[in-house]
């Protein structure tokens, strides 16, 4: 039987490994296919390609979009979408820009609180299009105003506290619209983590492809739970740990062995006439 995980972070966003180390690292525990799903960007897309190749594994292009869905945040992930895509690429750029000015806020938030951190030593470490808040929590770690990562989240960047700026988000349906008219199909990243199932329904009914049932941050109660509403609702049963490398303390990759008739169903939810992406 042939496994994957369709989700899965670089150092292209906020993960710590490169495409190279995160496939070897999916070989290694006996995957076939893997997802690349960073926030807002597509830009490791053709390393992880070539990484899969030499590793002997399948490759499907992704990325994680934020987005709201009656005031809820919510994650949705798209999969084979096209890169060249202007309306996508149009989107990513100005989220980008974004996550740029989040940095720049936060940094000045900390400031204030007498914190005196660079939001250029955070650019330094991220070294990406698309930094985020574990970017900036190691800057604090190695700048000594924290003692680890999970420290400065909890002194500075969890929401309510000090530094806490909210994310940028799109419209649920339009993030849905926006990865089918690049060809690919849109999945509900991690719907435990939202604690309202209710909100499951609405996103189908905007046009969702699939659900992540299999998360490393579900129980098995709610993986459960999330396969009878995906059945409930037609949508796609998916998985996929959510590594980021060693930002989270411990590589996840391979935590999730979603089978890989559950991609194959996944593919075929793309819009009809969208190119073949590989």
């Amino acid at each position: 039987m042939k496994f994957a995980d369709l989700h899965l972070h670089t150092h292209f966003s906020d993960g710590t490994f490169s495409p190279e180390e995160l496939a070897r690292r999916a070989r290694e525990a006996g995957l076939d296919v893997i997802a690349l799903t960073d926030h807002d960007t597509l830009d490791g897309c053709p390393r992880m390609r070539d990484a899969c190749a030499a590793e002997g594994l399948g490759f499907v292009p992704g990325t994680e979009l934020t987005a709201d869905t009656a005031g809820q945040e919510v994650h949705v992930l798209g999969y084979w979408v096209d890169d060249t895509s202007p309306a996508l690429k149009s989107e990513l750029e100005r989220f980008q820009r974004v996550r740029h000015s989040r940095i720049e806020e936060m940094v000045a938030r900390l400031n204030s609180h007498g914190v005196p951190l660079r939001a250029e030593a955070v650019f330094e470490i991220a070294q990406c299009n698309s930094p985020g808040r574990p970017h900036l929590a190691r800057a604090l770690v190695e700048g000594g105003f924290a003692n680890d990562f999970d420290h400065a989240f909890d002194r500075f960047l969890k929401k309510g506290r000090a530094a806490w700026v909210p994310k940028a988000r799109m419209k649920s349906a339009d993030a849905i619209r926006l990865i089918h008219d690049a060809g690919g199909a849109a999945v509900l990243a991690h719907p435990g983590l939202y604690r309202n199932d209710g909100i499951i329904p609405r996103l189908a009914a905007e046009g969702l492809d699939g659900l992540e049932c299999w998360h490393t941050k579900h129980s098995a109660e709610a993986s459960a739970n999330y396969a009878r509403i995906a059945s409930e609702l037609t949508l796609v049963p998916t998985g996929g740990s959510d590594c980021h490398g060693m930002a989270k303390g411990q590589p996840l990759v391979g935590r999730v062995r979603l089978p890989l008739e559950c991609v194959e169903a996944l593919q075929a939810r793309r819009p009809a006439g969208a190119a073949m992406v590989s």
